[in-house]
């Protein structure tokens, strides 16, 4: 078999099977979207207005409008966990001899993003199921049509992570450092409101929001499950992910690596 085929498949199976062994990692990615859909969408319904219009000439509930929202929260949600493996991985040692096999550094860290995705997918396919089961269901063509969204958008949110971990040392201070950036990215977004409505409290934050790459990866999801297409979402994205991937390939020399680790 090609070697970069068994790479992939090696890879991929091994955070498959790391998936199935932890299975309130799944339980915890489903409760985490599931709360703020059916808990929190009342109150924040309320003090939006009834209803939103947002710049798609559609009338929609705010349920409807959050879910794009709460799928790209599970992308990011688990692409932090994933770089929070390979952390440990690091400790251990079995990323520095993965990464001095003789394929490309950039074909095993993008191997490691596609086996963060498609645990991704399916969690989002989980959630999707749930919210139709109890009423939120989206056009049947959106469906379909965010699938490539979804791999676009987690490739992005995986480099991040992968970028983030290729600077921490330590597994007890990944936690601080995945909070710092999980939430302020989060709240940071177009996930609960649309951005027409942060301008009219701040222009500043709405601005912040409009350079967020989160804010992309939602609006690109969200058009997609409406069955349309943004293509300035789409640039945006897939820029970030070519800027955080090589920013993670460059963290991740092993020769870099080792010579810091050298005592001074």
């Amino acid at each position: 078999m090609n070697p970069w085929l068994t790479a992939l498949d090696v890879i991929v199976t091994r955070e498959a099977l790391r998936f199935l062994q932890q299975r309130e990692r799944f339980l915890a990615a489903l409760v985490r979207p599931l709360v703020w859909l059916v808990v929190f969408a009342a109150g924040f319904r309320a003090a939006l207005g009834l209803s939103i219009i947002p710049p798609y000439q559609t009338y929609i509930t705010y349920e409807v409008y959050i879910v794009p929202g709460l799928c790209a929260m599970i992308l990011l949600f688990n692409g932090m966990q994933s770089s929070l493996s390979l952390v440990y991985d690091q400790e251990m040692g079995s990323m520095r001899v993965l990464l001095t096999s003789p394929l490309p550094r950039w074909w095993l860290l993008f191997c490691k993003l596609l086996a963060g995705v498609a645990v991704s997918i399916l969690q989002v396919a989980a959630f999707l199921a749930i919210a139709a089961a109890i009423g939120i269901v989206m056009r049947p063509l959106g469906y379909i049509l965010v699938l490539p969204a979804l791999v676009v958008s987690g490739l992005m949110l995986g480099a991040l992570g992968l970028l983030i971990s290729s600077t921490i040392r330590q597994l007890e201070n990944f936690a601080g450092v995945m909070n710092f950036v999980i939430f302020p990215m989060f709240f940071l977004s177009s996930a609960l409101y649309p951005l027409w409505k942060m301008a009219e409290s701040s222009r500043l934050l709405h601005d912040i929001c409009a350079i967020n790459p989160f804010t992309h990866a939602v609006e690109l999801i969200r058009f997609a499950l409406y069955g349309q297409m943004n293509v300035t979402a789409l640039l945006w994205v897939c820029a970030s992910f070519a800027l955080f991937m090589a920013g993670a390939v460059w963290g991740y020399d092993p020769a870099r690596t080792m010579l810091r680790r050298k005592p001074t």
